[in-house]
């Protein structure tokens, strides 16, 4: 059963009664749900493939933004209360990567783990420091935008468009700001990794360090392109996750 607070935080691009696994992407600081949109096509027929509505933007333009990284995940582990009866794989890219572990955390705590989580271009928790500091001033924020996606400078030009953008991108950036990270339990499911090969903002070195969040396996892809990789390569990249979502569902037939 859908409760209205699920429905708030959910948008569901494919998720029927045939759809066993389900997949939730987390979008990155300053993204829409939206942004998910296509991958339905990719992806094998009976995964459900939904995405998180973040407050203040799309049709939440008037919820307030999260007081921190951590309460975000707080509101989005209760808020998942029903979709966690079924196999459900975490995605998140940069930002969203953040909250996608924070949140499978809460899940395993509450007893029902994720069945894989998957990490694009983003370090681990355990290995923030020395990263770049990204609120500024208004030309400061949109200029670190632009620097791993030029493709939006039209957005920014638009001035009804900044209005609203804008203060999502501020938000997000400060909680990406004073996200401590540090040390956290190890998953009981495994940790998959993506990442650009020409990505400037994380290594796949920094990458690996995922494998430190996880009791079980973890694997890295390098993929062709930079922070942003996964729109140019979004065939390769949804060709490896439907490899990824067939083993979590022939596991789980395994165990039972």
């Amino acid at each position: 059963m859908r409760t209205p607070v699920e429905e708030r935080w959910v948008r569901r691009f494919r998720d029927d009664d045939g759809c066993g696994t389900k997949l939730l992407c987390f979008p990155h600081a300053g993204g829409w749900a939206n942004a998910y949109r296509t991958w339905p096509l990719g992806l094998p027929s009976d995964v459900g493939v939904l995405a998180v509505r973040y407050p203040g933007r799309e049709d939440r333009l008037s919820d307030p933004f999260p007081s921190g990284l951590e309460a975000l995940a707080d509101d989005l582990a209760d808020a998942l209360g029903e979709l966690t009866r079924h196999r459900l794989v975490l995605f998140g890219h940069s930002m969203g990567a953040s909250v996608a572990h924070e949140v499978a955390l809460r899940l395993q705590k509450r007893g029902h783990p994720p069945a894989a989580l998957c990490v694009s271009c983003s370090r681990p928790p355990h290995a923030l420091d020395g990263r770049r500091q990204l609120c500024g001033t208004d030309e400061e924020i949109i200029a670190g935008v632009l620097r791993p996606d030029e493709s939006r400078a039209s957005v920014f030009e638009d001035p009804d468009l900044l209005e609203i953008l804008l203060p999502a991108v501020r938000a997000d950036y400060r909680l990406m700001d004073d996200y401590p990270g540090g040390l956290r339990p190890p998953l009981d499911c495994p940790v998959y990794g993506y990442i650009g090969d020409d990505d400037d903002e994380v290594s796949p070195e920094q990458m690996r360090g995922w494998a430190d969040m996880t009791h079980a396996a973890f694997r890295l892809r390098v993929l062709r392109g930079g922070h942003f990789y996964l729109r140019a390569e979004e065939a390769t990249l949804l060709a490896d996750l439907s490899d990824v979502l067939r083993g979590v569902k022939y596991r789980a037939g395994a165990a039972s």
